[in-house]
């Protein structure tokens, strides 16, 4: 009897031992639309092809090949079993620093005294002198189209007056930022204070050179972190005769200011269509700023309560009580009256005075035509 038993016991473990064990999917059965928002890290770039330098220097050389070569990443990152059609990623990328290369930099392009009627183009600005902040907010009115690494060397009267311009703003990852500027007095420190120039005859040492300077500015070593890159701009007398505004970016090493080898770029978008990755081209922006008749027009209406839009009308700003959903609905009206025939797969920039702190601050909202209504973008 005990045998028997033994023996059913062991036909028992056997017949478990061959049965099959469940198969855990490395993926979900129905793939769904997903929104990625990464960094590439060097396993990334590890999934390119080795031909393509990127999978070794872990950085691309620029925007247009990050552009062809991050769907072949994201491609093998999120396949098809992953992410459905429809899928989204922003991904951000390392860019070698050896192509940072200004548009144009000849200093009679970039070199810029502000009118009195340039101060007026910032909205709700009455004065004729500008602080940082102001510059900054003002930049994209007097250049509504800006391209990659443009130059802007301003002239204009100060506020508060301790200030002294010149200063440099450079359009940098998409937005306009104040960089670095060469005083008089730093080039005096060189010898060359005569035309407050660099030459072509400094080319080997000027990194050095430029880097010993923002070692002795506090403004800079109080706040700087190893890895932080500044961009400094300074004039320069080439061998071709020619005077230029330059910029050069410098990595702070923790001790020193060297010549950088990467720098993270603006992020890019993606979009996934029939199973396979593809870069999304930025949609194009019309910027507009609302007018008095805009105004006018909204404080007319019923968008919002009646004290809000009595305010707006005898202000002309709008106060904090103006909720997201009504001033989407004032932005609209006022792009349907003046925009008859919009465009779509354009975004619509519309600019207008928030009052804040005491003051007027230009604030933006985004919106886009679908073809048969306005859509607000935030």
């Amino acid at each position: 009897m005990k045998k028997i038993f033994y023996l059913m016991a062991f036909v028992a473990v056997a017949f478990t031992a061959c049965q099959k064990q469940p198969i855990v999917p490395l993926y979900p059965a129905v793939a769904s639309k997903q929104s990625y928002n990464i960094t590439l890290a060097s396993s990334d770039y590890a999934l390119l092809p080795s031909t393509v330098y990127a999978s070794k220097t872990l950085s691309f050389n620029n925007a247009t090949d990050a552009q062809n070569y991050i769907p072949t990443i994201l491609n093998a990152k999120y396949p098809s079993k992953v992410a459905a059609d429809g899928s989204t990623a922003v991904v951000t990328y390392t860019q070698s620093a050896l192509s940072f290369k200004l548009t144009d930099s000849t200093y009679a392009d970039v070199a810029y005294t502000l009118t009195n009627a340039d101060y007026l183009l910032l909205p709700g600005n009455k004065y004729t002198d500008f602080s940082i902040a102001q510059v900054l907010a003002w930049l994209p009115y007097k250049y509504p189209n800006p391209v990659a690494n443009q130059l802007a060397l301003l002239t204009f009267t100060p506020y508060p007056a301790t200030l002294t311009p010149p200063y440099s703003f450079l359009y940098l990852n998409s937005g306009w930022k104040e960089i670095y500027t060469i005083t008089p007095a730093q080039y005096a420190v060189y010898g060359l204070g005569k035309y407050n120039q660099f030459t072509s005859t400094n080319d080997a040492t000027l990194p050095a050179m430029l880097g010993a300077l923002l070692k002795t500015d506090l403004t800079i070593q109080d706040t700087v972190k190893a890895g932080d890159i500044e961009y400094i701009s300074f004039n320069y007398y080439g061998s071709d005769k020619n005077t230029y505004q330059r910029v050069i970016p410098l990595e702070y090493n923790g001790s020193s200011y060297v010549a950088p080898t990467t720098s993270v770029a603006a992020p890019l978008n993606f979009i996934k269509k029939s199973g396979a990755w593809q870069y999304v081209q930025p949609l194009p922006v019309i910027p507009y700023t609302l007018t008095a008749a805009d105004i006018k027009l909204i404080a007319a209406s019923t968008v919002a309560p009646s004290g809000q839009l009595t305010n707006l009308g005898s202000y002309g700003d709008f106060e904090s009580a103006w909720t997201t959903a009504q001033l989407d609905a004032a932005m609209i009206l006022v792009l349907t009256a003046d925009f008859k025939t919009p465009a779509t797969n354009t975004n619509y920039k519309v600019t207008y005075s928030a009052y804040s702190g005491g003051a007027d601050v230009p604030t933006s909202l985004l919106f886009q035509w679908s073809g048969t209504a306005w859509v607000a973008q935030q």
